[in-house]
């Protein structure tokens, strides 16, 4: 059975459940956990973010898509408008007639391109503010769900502190030594 694709608040989620269900450590507030199921649903993580980046990229190649074939349609438009004139020169008045209609192709010309355009950026902001609203609101829900775990792993600390007051000292014993080796 293929695996179904997770989206990254899933991924985190998993993550806190696997923070969760740790086992704490004996006199430390520490916690045991799988590191490769860790390891795992980090890489989910990593393989479900460049949606959203893939989609920003999309949304530029319409983007240019959009302006190349407006800015096409628009010599085409001029093209034929100029090819119409050129054929329309064997008198005065249809000479007068041809530069007029030329002008009036021209500037039709010019605001269906210059339409297309503005549908064109106005599409393209439209996608860019949606995409980062959802790339914020996703930020933003993995900022206040690792902001929970950080939570949870300071109150389970300083509940383990509480239960044995010499665990303080012993954790400062424990680092002590560790920083005079970093000074050697």
């Amino acid at each position: 059975m293929a695996e179904q694709k997770l989206t990254l608040e899933e991924s985190f989620e998993r993550m806190e459940e696997v923070l969760d269900k740790a086992s704490t450590m004996p006199f430390s507030s520490k916690k045991v956990i799988d590191a490769e199921l860790m390891r795992q649903y980090i890489d989910e993580a990593r393989i479900n973010m460049p949606a959203e980046i893939r989609q920003a990229q999309d949304t530029q190649r319409d983007r240019q898509a959009i302006l190349a074939e407006a800015s096409k349609e628009a010599d085409d438009i001029i093209r034929k408008a100029k090819e119409d004139a050129k054929k329309l020169v064997s008198q005065e008045a249809v000479i007068q007639q041809a530069t007029d209609y030329a002008k009036q192709i021209i500037a039709e010309a010019d605001k269906q391109a210059a339409d297309i355009v503005a549908q064109a950026r106005a599409k393209d902001k439209a996608i860019k503010e949606a995409l980062s609203d959802n790339l914020n609101k996703s930020l933003t829900e993995a900022a206040n769900i690792l902001s929970k775990s950080l939570k949870d792993v300071n109150d389970t600390r300083d509940a383990v502190s509480k239960l044995n007051p010499n665990a303080e000292k012993t954790e400062k014993k424990a680092e002590k030594p560790a920083k005079e080796e970093k000074g050697k």
